[in-house]
């Protein structure tokens, strides 16, 4: 191809495709899942009903009356906390009125969205009240109030019993609202008031939003790190993610308030909850699903400590290491287990094969160190092979990362098997620390870069965009990743999901609104990475040194020993185009083809939108290959992948 590029000689580059350095390991790439910015309720988790079962601060919230044709009646909200405690409240729907409808509407999360032609399945704890037969019609309106599906059904049982009916809609609408209505005086009970789309992912009942989850398996991540993130923590220890409260019947899960709800005061969310309808059990058998290993992570008493900062005694640790080694029992032990078996009964008799646990999220100071040294102990004792994940806190430099960082790497009484390394920070921090983990100790723990993202504007601001400029420069920041494989073996970017009109936290990987999905160029960058992996490092030479960053390259290459290609990535940060050759030594014989697939705009500002979700997406082409020279232009602000088959 002949292009006009500046004047000055075409840069160099060796790669020495016989030389492995490193082996990149199955986790290298990976995926970070924290419920903020309406990540689960209201996002991936696909139940359209908000407070489905009354157990919010404000027990109707979400809700209100609904009268037609002069029905009259009253809602009330009972509460059978000695006979329920994980789910107390429930709704009485009382009708006094011959004529007419009465009942109550719901409006979402943020609205529902519903597609024409698409069914959709609602389901109801119910019980009619003696001398009572109501019926109940169940719609799903657009914006307008006006119909677009429903259903009706007669709850028959005086006991409490799940009722179900489907329904197909007649138009699209991303602001549908659900109306339920009953005719006939009498009273009936509800609870656990559900409506959820037909085509979930695998098209499970109570599933996932398939498009969703989609755009996580098209990654092909090598990990899914679960629940969080602060969430974990809680602002408090009483609000701190307890994960046995998230297995079982879905109508047995205890909600609670989420830590996001009111973090922000410029985004407050007072309907932000968590009803635990994606638990546990769904974290595994979505890792599960898209190929990736489980990671979870759980509290290590310690509440989060921007917050409250509470602490649990050491000598009352006890129950939170409990639930620790149950937690590994639920994932690996046998249906016969008590927790294998609760495991099973959900419907996965097999073991997850869980391989790493978390110990806390983002602790940092001497308290973290007593609490991590008694988990350690006895989850060793029992486990042994699962590989524990400690924490450095939540920056990547300073007072409480150095401190972390020395007594961590010199236990010598608790073995630290990973350590959690998180960085938001200017996109020039990224450029100018690709070399973070050239000279860390390679006997030492291993890393997980397990939260990063450059900020267009500060940690927290409402105003960061997910622009190229930001995508650009994590992906200069990956090649050093990848070029310390040998140490570095688990990263992911953070947040993963954010909703349009309910989220808490920019930048974000990718956004949802209640009908789309799309990616940022930031989720382009990590996808080209995760799915061009390879399997060992190999060194990418300029004048003899590895590329990061001179005349604003920069460069990474592996080997796939599976498919046997080489795999080239080559970032150019810089404002011009330029002519590159590429010179492949220890190959006998490259095969004359090969494919360049290119991430690029000329504009640093440019982001994706639900108007043009692919602004900025790879493009791919055929290159050919002279000898052992591979010459290719490189776009300016541009990341390049190049994979090459070899004999």
């Amino acid at each position: 191809m002949s292009v006009n590029v500046s004047a000055q000689k075409a840069p160099s580059f060796v790669v020495k495709a016989n030389q492995p350095t490193a082996t990149v390991a199955p986790t290298m790439w990976g995926l970070f899942f924290e419920d903020i910015n309406l990540g689960a309720d209201g996002g991936i988790y696909a139940e359209l009903v908000k407070n489905r079962s009354f157990e919010f601060y404000n027990p109707m919230m979400g809700w209100k009356e609904e009268k037609r044709g002069g029905g009259e009646g009253s809602l009330l909200v009972h509460n059978r906390n000695e006979i329920n405690p994980a789910n107390p409240r429930y709704l009485r729907l009382q009708v006094k009125s011959d004529q007419g409808e009465y009942g109550l509407i719901n409006e979402g999360f943020r609205g529902m969205g519903v597609k024409q032609g698409n069914q959709y399945d609602f389901s109801v704890m119910a019980r009619q009240h003696e001398g009572s037969n109501l019926a109940l019609t169940i719609e799903v309106v657009n914006a307008k109030g006006e119909k677009i599906g429903g259903a009706t059904l007669t709850p028959s049982g005086k006991e409490w019993e799940k009722y179900s009916v489907s329904f197909t809609a007649s138009a699209t609408e991303p602001k549908a609202q659900m109306v339920l209505l009953a005719k006939g005086k009498g009273a009936v009970d509800l609870d656990m008031i559900s409506l959820f789309p037909k085509d979930t992912w695998k098209n499970r009942p109570g599933g996932l939003r398939a498009d969703m989850v989609q755009l996580l398996a098209d990654m092909k991540p090598g990990f899914l790190r679960f629940p969080g993130g602060c969430i974990v923590e809680g602002r408090t220890l009483d609000e701190r993610f307890q994960w046995k409260k998230t297995v079982g019947k879905p109508e047995e899960r205890e909600l609670i308030v989420n830590r996001w709800n009111t973090e922000f005061s410029h985004r407050p969310t007072p309907d932000y909850y968590q009803s635990f309808g994606l638990g546990f059990f769904e974290y595994f058998q979505l890792s599960e699903d898209i190929g990736a290993e489980p990671v979870p992570i759980l509290n290590c008493g310690m509440a989060c400590q921007f917050n409250t900062g509470e602490v649990v005694p050491l000598d009352q640790l006890d129950p939170y290491i409990q639930d620790a080694l149950d937690l590994i029992e639920f994932a690996n032990g046998p249906a016969t287990s008590k927790w294998g078996k609760v495991r099973a009964d959900m419907g996965h008799p097999a073991p997850f094969n869980m391989k790493y646990l978390g110990v806390g999220n983002e602790q940092w100071g001497e308290q973290y160190v007593e609490r991590y040294k008694v988990f350690e102990k006895a989850l060793t004792a029992k486990y042994p092979n699962v590989q524990l994940i400690s924490t450095t806190g939540p920056f990547p430099d300073g007072e409480e990362f150095e401190y972390l960082d020395k007594t961590l790497r010199s236990m010598t009484d608790a073995r630290v098997d990973v350590i959690d390394e998180h960085y938001y920070r200017p996109a020039k921090w990224f450029r100018e620390n690709a070399t973070r983990y050239d000279n860390y100790d390679r006997k030492g723990p291993k890393i997980f870069a397990g939260e990063y993202a450059a900020q267009s504007v500060a940690i927290a601001s409402p105003d960061n965009k997910n622009s190229w400029e930001m995508a650009l420069s994590e992906a200069a920041f990956m090649t050093g990743l990848e070029r310390n494989a040998d140490v570095v073996t688990m990263t992911s970017y953070a947040p993963l999901f954010a909703h349009a009109e309910g989220w808490q936290w920019t930048p974000d990987m990718i956004w949802v609104d209640n009908l789309q999905a799309y990616g940022t160029p930031n989720y382009y960058v990590q996808k080209l990475f995760s799915t061009n992996a390879g399997t060992n490092v190999v060194p990418v030479l300029r004048d003899n040194k590895a590329v990061t960053g001179q005349d604003d390259y920069f460069a990474s290459a592996t080997v796939d020993k599976k498919t046997n290609e080489l795999i080239l990535k080559v970032v150019n940060t810089s404002d011009k185009a330029q002519n590159a050759n590429f010179v492949i030594e220890g190959i006998k014989k490259l095969q004359g083809k090969g494919t360049h697939t290119e991430l690029t705009s000329q504009k640093l500002d440019q982001v994706n939108s639900f108007a043009e979700p692919k602004a900025i997406s790879p493009t791919q082409k055929q290159v050919n290959v002279k000898g052992n020279t591979v010459s290719m232009l490189l776009k300016p602000h541009s990341v390049n992948v190049f994979r090459i088959k070899t004999s």
